[in-house]
């Protein structure tokens, strides 16, 4: 449950991140291009319509689903169990993708050492995102498996 819980904070973080650039903030850039540049790695209108909130709403949605994950008894009467596992393991899915591209990022294929993006993705991004795979995999696994873990 602890891992699942990981994986909610970080991306509700990240979803509050995406709704305060909603607001024209480009912080921690200077403008909408170099924020543009070192979180994607290309230029692309920071929007609301455009970018952010369909990756704020995608990553609510994620958040809710591991929260339904990691209490199922919150839900057992509206949502089966196997649906919110679905749901985490979704979520895993998505997270390997990205780590998947972070690492062939982090070989200077399709990223110049010399971007802000490259050293960004090397640090942090693709080890939180390695990280948070790890977490949703195991907050997505059986529930038999969770219970027979042992407690730190």
């Amino acid at each position: 449950m602890r891992a699942g819980f990981a994986v909610v904070a970080v991306l509700a973080a990240d979803a509050m991140v995406h709704v305060y650039w909603m607001t024209g903030s480009t912080w921690p850039a200077r403008d909408p291009e170099s924020l543009s540049l070192a979180v994607l790695n290309f230029v692309v209108p920071f929007t609301p319509r455009g970018l952010l909130l369909p990756l704020a709403l995608l990553i609510a949605a994620s958040t809710l689903i591991l929260m339904a994950v990691g209490r199922p008894a919150l839900l057992s009467r509206r949502i089966p169990a196997a649906v919110t596992r679905l749901g985490g393991q979704v979520v895993a899915a998505g997270l390997l993708v990205r780590s998947v591209a972070g690492l062939v990022w982090a070989l200077g294929i399709g990223a110049s050492p010399e971007t802000p993006f490259y050293w960004l993705n090397l640090l942090a991004y693709t080890p939180v995102c390695l990280a948070l795979l790890t977490c949703a995999v195991i907050a997505a696994g059986p529930p038999a498996a969770r219970r027979a873990s042992p407690r730190a």
